[in-house]
């Protein structure tokens, strides 16, 4: 980077994405000994990772709406107390209940710190968009690696000291990113007129996502008839069409809506939706092959997964080098395809009964290299479309619509391993396999016909 200034401050946004992420995986090989130890069935479990993934997409449209209101260096310091705080009720809790509220406080502490990193990255290189693609680059390479890492962390931390110590690890992280950030990041307020806080817009966007998020999770285990799922989806659908009268209205809007008219906005938003839906779906669903079918132990388990950090690492890094030339378009092109690629791969060769870890090999290798060249891309995309000012509202929406995207995935692959018999788990998997490779290639296929090349902007802006 430019220079020792950018470069801390980078590292400081880098450590909230690193624990945010770890924070999505880590949890995945040890949900059969936190279901043994405090009685929890698969459902409960699904609320494990889910409770995390609803607070974090609930409260982002509200965190990016307060980044843009009060500084993003304030909420990004809140994030990380939060998330301290909930990390330790996670690992003190006595209860699933009581586990799967920590987590969603979690989650909430998850939502303040994303895209509050992205405003600050985004205003530190405002004057070089090239350097910004670097950057989001190098951002998004610590978030996979950890994302990628979550799996074999666990799975050491858990053989050494338990599960609970999955959750002690994050203090001593958020508490150095928070010194960090108090010693590096400045006060950043835009510089427009101050907006107007949108309470009416904020409550109807929380009971929306929470509604619908929670109606898709639980269907499997209620039915799509039972009055509960259907009150939750009706609850969703008038909340939902309340919250785009209301911002349609308002002189201050938390989301404006004239980002989506914005070129290249929506498909990359629809793009996170199917890299996150198809990667956290995956990983859910591995971590029960691996243990149930498979017998391995939790350590085991997460080393297979180990292949997915050294490819996140390389292809984040390559990336921001590609956009740097050629700008998002080709990169995200380019990694839906290889992400495609890997899951089909993965199903047809690597879901079995006896299946050799080389068998899995090169499809655990292309998920994450595909992944790694596409979401910084798609990232950039998003802020190279809006205004600084508008830079962590941006952020904001892809990251709630991408979260989303990853809970109706575990929902929907959880429901497909769901009967606890080997035959329908492994028929269970490979049609996810087939369904994220499908998703994958789409997203690919969305790129090509709809956003823009921004090379040119990001090389010479």
């Amino acid at each position: 980077m430019k220079s020792s200034p950018s470069l801390a401050i980078l590292l400081a946004c880098s450590f909230a994405f690193i624990i945010v992420q770890l924070d999505v995986t880590i949890v995945n090989v040890a949900l059969p000994e936190i279901g043994r130890e405090l009685q929890a069935g698969v459902s409960q479990l699904q609320w494990v990772v889910d409770a995390y993934t609803l607070g974090f997409a609930v409260f982002l449209l509200s965190a990016g709406a307060m980044g843009d209101r009060f500084g993003s260096r304030s909420v990004f310091l809140g994030g990380f107390a939060l998330f301290t705080l909930a990390s330790l009720a996670c690992a003190m809790a006595p209860d699933a209940l009581s586990l799967n509220l920590a987590r969603a406080a979690q989650g909430i502490g998850a939502a303040l710190l994303v895209p509050s990193s992205l405003s600050i990255l985004n205003a530190v290189y405002a004057q070089d968009r090239a350097m910004l693609a670097k950057a989001i680059a190098w951002w998004t390479a610590a978030g996979g690696v950890s994302i990628a890492a979550g799996p074999v962390l666990g799975g050491l931390l858990m053989s050494a000291f338990g599960w609970r110590s999955i959750f002690w690890v994050n203090i001593p992280i958020c508490v150095l990113g928070f010194w960090l950030t108090l010693r590096v990041v400045p006060a950043l307020r835009h510089s427009g007129p101050a907006r107007s806080f949108d309470l009416p817009g904020q409550v109807l966007a929380v009971i929306a996502l929470t509604a619908f998020i929670g109606a898709v999770i639980e269907v499997h285990a209620l039915g799509l008839t039972h009055p509960a799922v259907l009150a939750a989806l009706l609850v969703a659908v008038a909340a939902g069409v309340l919250f785009i009268r209301v911002e349609q209205r308002s002189a201050g809007p938390m989301l404006p809506l004239q980002l989506f008219r914005l070129t290249g906005f929506t498909p990359a938003v629809l793009f996170g939706v199917f890299v996150n839906f198809a990667y956290y779906g995956v990983i859910f669903v591995l971590s029960f092959y691996l243990q149930k079918v498979r017998g391995f132990s939790v350590l085991h388990a997460g080393l297979i997964f180990l292949p997915l950090t050294g490819t996140f690492l390389f292809a984040n890094i390559t990336s921001g080098w590609l956009q740097a030339r050629v700008g998002s378009r080709l990169p995200m092109i380019i990694g839906g395809l290889i992400g495609g690629s890997g899951y089909a791969l993965l199903g047809i060769f690597g879901i079995s009964e006896s299946a050799s870890f080389w068998a899995m090999l090169p499809g655990l290798a292309l998920i994450p290299a595909g992944m790694g060249l596409a979401v910084p891309a798609m990232t950039t995309s998003i802020l190279a479309s809006v205004s600084k000012q508008q830079a962590g509202t941006a952020s904001a929406v892809l990251n709630t619509a991408r979260q989303v995207g990853g809970a109706m995935g575990v929902a929907v692959y959880g429901a497909l391993v769901a009967t606890p018999t080997t035959a329908a788990i492994l028929a269970g998997i490979e049609a996810a396999m087939a369904v994220s490779t499908a998703l994958l290639l789409g997203g690919a296929l969305l790129a090509y016909l709809t956003i823009f090349n921004q090379g040119e902007k990001l090389c010479h802006s």
